[in-house]
C-alpha cells in the first residue's frame, strides 16, 4: 500500500476500482491540521481527467501494470485491432480509449500494450486497456505544400501531412517524401531524419 508521501508524478493507482496515473501532485501542511495532497489523475482506461485531495493518514493500492509488445494492425469506426508480439493472439482496443494516439498509429507500427489487473478479478485475468507510444516516433510526410519566399523573420511552419493523416507544423524546408521525428505527447516536430 502506498502513503500520502508516495503519490508522486507518475505513480500509479487504484482509485474506486479504476487505474489511474498521478500527473500533479503538490503537498501542503496549513497550520495544525494534518498534511494533505493536492492532485490530478488521469484515467488509464477512459483518460479523463480528476482532481483529487488526499488526507494524511490515507492509503493507496497500487495499479499493476503490465507492458507487453505488439502490433498494430488497423483501426475501423468503434476499435483498434493489436497483435500480440509473443503468443500473436489478435484482441481490440476502443478507439474511446485511445483518443489522441491513434493520430500516431501507422499499420504494422509497434506499441507498448498497458495490462491492467484488477484486484476484484481472479488471477491470470488482465485485459489490455491502452497504448503507451514512445516519446519520439519517425513518419513519412506525404504531403507538404511548396516554398514561399517572403516572411521570414522568425520560425516560419507550414502544415504537413504525415503517413497517418496528421497535420504537423514543420519548418519550411520539409518537402513531401522527407521522414521527420514528432513528439508524441505535444504533436510538434522535432527534426528531419534520414
Amino acid at each position: 500500500m502506498y502513503s500520502l508521501t508516495d503519490l508522486k508524478v507518475g505513480s500509479r493507482i487504484i482509485v474506486d476500482g479504476n487505474p489511474y496515473v498521478v500527473t500533479f501532485s503538490e503537498h501542503s501542511k496549513v497550520g495544525r491540521s494534518g498534511a494533505i495532497m493536492r492532485t490530478k489523475l488521469k484515467n488509464l482506461i477512459s483518460g479523463a481527467t480528476l482532481a483529487q485531495t488526499f488526507q494524511g493518514s490515507e492509503k493507496f493500492e497500487p495499479a499493476e501494470i503490465e507492458k507487453k509488445s505488439a502490433i498494430f494492425l488497423y483501426s475501423d469506426n468503434d476499435q483498434s485491432h493489436f497483435m500480440d508480439s509473443e503468443s500473436f493472439d489478435q484482441f481490440e482496443i476502443s478507439n474511446s480509449h485511445l483518443s489522441d494516439s491513434l493520430d500516431y498509429l501507422a499499420e504494422n507500427s509497434p506499441v507498448e500494450i498497458l495490462y491492467f489487473q484488477n484486484p476484484s478479478t481472479p488471477l491470470g485475468t488482465s485485459k489490455p486497456i491502452n497504448i503507451d507510444l514512445p516519446i519520439k516516433m519517425t513518419f513519412r510526410v506525404i504531403s507538404a505544400p511548396p516554398n514561399v519566399k517572403g516572411n521570414s523573420a522568425g520560425s516560419v511552419t507550414k502544415l504537413a501531412t504525415i503517413n497517418t493523416g496528421k497535420q504537423i507544423a514543420v519548418p519550411l524546408f520539409v518537402k513531401e517524401g522527407d521522414k521527420i521525428v514528432v513528439d508524441t505527447r505535444t504533436g510538434s516536430y522535432v527534426e528531419r531524419t534520414n
